[in-house]
């Protein structure tokens, strides 16, 4: 069985993701190392990628740096048309002999950034905070809580504060005996 592998390095910057056109992420610098190896018809690539990514806060909008540090594989095959068997398997036309891995990192550093991404304790514009604690639902928001809690959610709940008589009702019918 012949094995062959071939190490590339590549730099993904702002250019990479601005020409990738997409919103989520628009800014960066990640180092995206890639080793192809080849065993018999399939070629095994693994890539490690680590730098820093520039996202929205989704508590106060503003940016942020984002750390990446992440690994992911992607296996290549030939066959007569495109397709992606799985997310980690795609089939490439055996007469084009090429795969552009543009897409595929991106996807890659996308999904090393949470669903949920905040600014750490104490680092939320304020400005934004108070502007958001005007038009929450629960008036008993306290902002303090709201920065330091570690789930990042908005509302407090478990600021003591009392409930909706009518979800109290319903309360009775979900205790455990």
């Amino acid at each position: 069985m012949r094995e062959d592998v071939l190490k590339r390095d590549f730099i993904l910057d702002t250019q990479y993701f601005v020409n990738i056109e997409v919103e989520d992420i628009q800014k960066g610098k990640i180092k995206a190392e890639l080793t192809v190896t080849r065993r018999e018809s399939i070629y095994e690539m693994n890539f490690h990628l680590c730098g820093t990514v520039v996202i929205p806060c989704d508590r106060c909008l503003d940016d942020m740096d984002f750390p990446i540090d992440t690994t992911a594989r992607l296996a290549v095959k030939f066959g007569t048309d495109y397709d992606e068997e799985s997310n980690e398997i795609v089939v490439i036309p055996e007469s084009e002999g090429t795969i552009n891995l543009a897409w595929f990192l991106y996807e890659f550093v996308s999904l090393a950034v949470p669903i949920k991404h905040y600014h750490s304790p104490g680092k939320c514009n304020r400005q934004m905070l108070t502007k958001l604690r005007t038009h929450t639902v629960q008036s008993s928001y306290d902002e303090q809580d709201d920065v330091s809690n570690d789930c990042g959610d908005i509302i407090n709940e478990n600021s003591g504060s009392s409930t909706d008589s009518r979800w109290d009702a319903l309360k009775d019918d979900f205790i455990c005996q």
